[in-house]
């Protein structure tokens, strides 16, 4: 599954590192990553380019529900193999939504 689509790349040029810095829990959350074995998900709110690559800031959720903000790249998430085979996929029905309103 290919992570970023064009509509999210348009969507991410709204939203430069630093660009909701003092939004809070009312920050927009472009969009969400998870891992298909397990529950870590990944909830992006800013983007900046990076060669070849985009540094995402967003939310990570690990699997004991931790949640933590910090700075993943793309590249990281592509690269990243599960058992049988699995990759990480992007959640297709995510809609943009304030960073509060997640559960």
């Amino acid at each position: 599954m290919k992570l970023i689509t064009k509509q999210i790349e348009r969507q991410l040029e709204s939203y430069p590192i630093y660009s909701q810095e003092e939004s809070g829990d009312q920050a927009k959350v472009i969009c969400k990553f998870f891992a298909p074995i397990g529950s870590y998900k990944w909830y992006v709110l800013e983007v900046e380019r990076v060669d070849d690559d985009y540094r995402f800031f967003g939310l990570v959720v690990n699997n004991y529900g931790d949640r933590e903000l910090g700075y993943l790249m793309l590249s990281e998430l592509e690269s990243v193999r599960l058992p049988m085979g699995l990759g990480i996929e992007r959640d297709t029905s995510f809609e943009i939504t304030e960073l509060h309103k997640l559960n």
